[in-house]
């Protein structure tokens, strides 16, 4: 046995300890959840009519750079949403007389929705199931915002970031 070792004695133990990492500063504060996305995102919320035309929801989707617009009527109910997809559909169905048509013709009426509550993991899972990118984020009957798979996925980013660095601490000490 080498002369610089020394085995652990008893009063080797009472010695204080780094508190800097525990179970507690490991754990993240808030659960992932799509309310915790829409605070970090914010819950602007563009809606767009039934009555309007094809033409004026694409100058919207174009001038706020989003892909899906939420029909909402005039009471503030969503009706349906309306997405890029659903447009691009009818041009190769109709083209030339596409942008006159009006948004509840070519809109998608049965729409998923989430609550602020729901877990990240489980609305991520009916976006990818249902191979749909835009879900409304719906609280106590009034639309609160919209999800999109770009918006989880970057959270999951950043949460993963977050947990790399915590491995790192405790590595590190």
């Amino acid at each position: 046995m080498p002369t610089s070792y020394q085995a652990p004695m008893r009063k080797d133990q009472a010695k204080s300890r780094s508190h800097s990492q525990d179970q507690s500063t490991n754990l993240q504060p808030e659960s992932a959840t799509v309310g915790t996305v829409l605070g970090q995102k914010g819950g602007e919320v563009f809606t767009i009519a039934p009555g309007e035309t094809l033409g004026h929801a694409v100058e919207i989707l174009r001038d706020r750079r989003i892909g899906a617009l939420m029909v909402a009527d005039e009471s503030g109910a969503l009706c349906g949403i309306l997405s890029e997809r659903d447009i691009v559909r009818k041009l190769a169905d109709t083209p030339g007389q596409t942008l006159p048509k009006l948004v509840s013709e070519v809109m998608t009426s049965t729409v998923e929705t989430c609550a602020p509550g729901d877990a990240l993991v489980s609305v991520l899972k009916r976006m990818t199931e249902g191979r749909f990118r835009h879900m409304p984020v719906v609280d106590s009957d009034k639309l609160a915002g919209m999800i999109t798979i770009g918006d989880v996925v970057n959270f999951r980013l950043k949460e993963l970031e977050y947990e790399a660095l915590q491995m790192k601490q405790l590595i590190v000490g």
